[in-house]
């Protein structure tokens, strides 16, 4: 700490007055951002500008890069929204290696594969926490709908669409109490129960069971008990269901900050360009679409819960820049979360100027604490803002960072 906690306090508060003052009271926009930055001291830094005119507002120690937190979300999810199209899907599919005979009988088995949707799972968890999506339930009624009444062999579950690292690096690729098991074939994201209380230790071949059951209640009758396997070559696709949109699966991860979704999207973005999902390759591409467009970040996951996820408030204002001139820009800007409305910024700036104005996207860590968005003012300017503070308590950077997004959005 920079100062003793009182004088951090009264700093603080003091800062959020005169950034809250009138522009004639309080002096230029530009001068009220920098006393708004003062108190979050010497490891934060801030970037602001009017893509309206072309200008920048505020550079304070914009170049140094900082740790992200869950500003890394931003880099993840624009990279998919690329490489995708936000009106994308990710597939989760039954194959059959075998031979239907007349009498509805398999003569083989059935496989699984997961194609990386983060919501596939039971109709019930799949209605109840995003409203739509793919089902094992609806699986097993396409494949009854081929015909097949009894399966000879076993259904197996295939995850080999991605490795079989559990995590990212913050959890030393092991299954994270902040992320859940990673799965090329995730079912229920990965909860060992409804209750959330466990998760999954062998993931796929949770899912073969599910879609075992599934096919039971069907009334198609699998001979052998399921396990985990890959599925063969010479095997067809006989039924498919899909995960919502892309643009959909960002505004779920960007909007709650979700872990699981962001770390699934990264291992996607590998799998989709190189037929394999991993961690690392993700990153390696969400960053070179960050080159691309002329921004620069280093990423180690997709999620932002490593502190080696870093860029500089420039850099972050450049990604968001960029942003505004692409086709996906809609589905990228619907994806944050609105000011005072919802997501993680639901109990933030309720009123003021700011309030459906300001759509942003958070990110906390032990002392971390970012912000980094859009603005449209009440003159009607639009601004890109990034707001990365290191080395402080995350509720009176909020506040600070609320303070300023208010005077952004307040210039008439």
């Amino acid at each position: 700490m920079l100062r003793p906690r009182l004088g951090i306090r009264a700093a603080v508060f003091a800062a959020a007055i005169a950034l809250l003052a009138p522009a004639a009271a309080a002096g230029s926009l530009s001068s009220r951002l920098a006393g708004g930055m003062r108190p979050a001291g010497a490891f934060s830094g801030a970037y602001v500008y009017n893509a309206t005119d072309g200008r920048p507002v505020l550079r304070w120690r914009e170049n140094r890069a900082r740790i992200l937190a869950s500003n890394t979300k931003l880099f993840t999810t624009a990279a998919a929204l690329d490489r995708f199209g936000p009106e994308a899907t990710l597939g989760t599919e039954v194959l059959g290696a075998g031979s239907l005979g007349a009498d509805g009988v398999w003569h083989g088995s059935l496989y699984m594969r997961g194609g990386g949707d983060p919501t596939f799972g039971s109709r019930r968890f799949v209605r109840r926490n995003y409203g739509g999506g793919g089902t094992v339930e609806t699986l097993a009624a396409r494949v009854a709908m081929t015909g097949i009444a009894r399966v000879t062999g076993r259904v197996y579950g295939d995850e080999s669409r991605f490795d079989s690292l559990r995590g990212g690096p913050a959890s030393g690729f092991g299954t994270s109490f902040w992320v859940g098991p990673l799965s090329a074939l995730s079912f229920n994201r990965g909860l060992a129960g409804s209750g959330g209380s466990a998760f999954q230790v062998k993931p796929s071949l949770f899912a073969a069971r599910r879609l075992d059951a599934a096919l039971e209640r069907r009334g198609v009758q699998v001979a052998k008990t399921p396990r985990r396997g890959r599925v063969p070559s010479s095997a067809n696709v006989l039924a498919r269901v899909d995960s919502p949109s892309m643009e959909h699966l960002a505004r779920m991860t960007n909007k709650p900050s979700d872990n699981f979704f962001a770390e699934m999207l990264l291992k996607d973005l590998a799998l989709h360009a190189t037929g394999k999902g991993t961690t690392p390759r993700g990153a390696r591409l969400a960053a070179g679409f960050a080159r691309r467009v002329g921004s620069r970040v280093r990423l180690v996951d997709g999620s932002g819960l490593s502190r080696a996820d870093r860029a500089s408030p420039y850099r972050v204002g450049r990604l968001l820049l960029a942003m505004i001139s692409r086709r996906e820009f809609g589905a990228f800007y619907r994806s944050l979360p609105e000011a005072g409305s919802d997501g993680t910024l639901a109990g933030r700036m309720r009123g003021g100027p700011a309030r459906g104005r300001c759509h942003a996207k958070t990110g906390t860590l032990s002392n971390v604490s970012a912000l980094s968005g859009y603005c449209t003012a009440r003159s009607g300017d639009v601004y890109v803002f990034s707001i990365l503070m290191n080395g402080v308590r995350p509720a009176p950077a909020r506040r600070l960072q609320d303070a300023m997004a208010q005077a952004i959005a307040g210039v008439r």
